[in-house]
């Protein structure tokens, strides 16, 4: 089985994590209203690094919310973010 590779997504209003594969970043802002950047595909392991990395106070972890995203059949999570952070 091939391992998920995973896009960041970052719209005007949202972080979202996708499992779709995208040909390129244009396909994905032709999908997003309010598109600012993505990145990737990247691996499970490199999204949660990169999350880790760049939101160390994320809660729930960034571990968790790609663990419950990858059990789950949704194609796209939006990332949740703690207010108290």
């Amino acid at each position: 089985m091939k391992p998920t590779a995973l896009h960041i997504i970052y719209t005007a209003s949202e972080m979202v994590l996708s499992k779709k594969p995208y040909e390129s970043w244009k396909r994905i802002q032709a999908e997003y209203p309010g598109y600012k950047a993505s990145l990737g595909p990247w691996s499970i392991e490199e999204i949660e690094e990169f999350m880790q990395f760049e939101y160390p106070k994320i809660n729930p972890s960034a571990s968790l919310q790609l663990q419950g995203f990858m059990r789950s059949s949704d194609s796209i999570h939006v990332v949740s973010f703690s207010r108290d952070a």
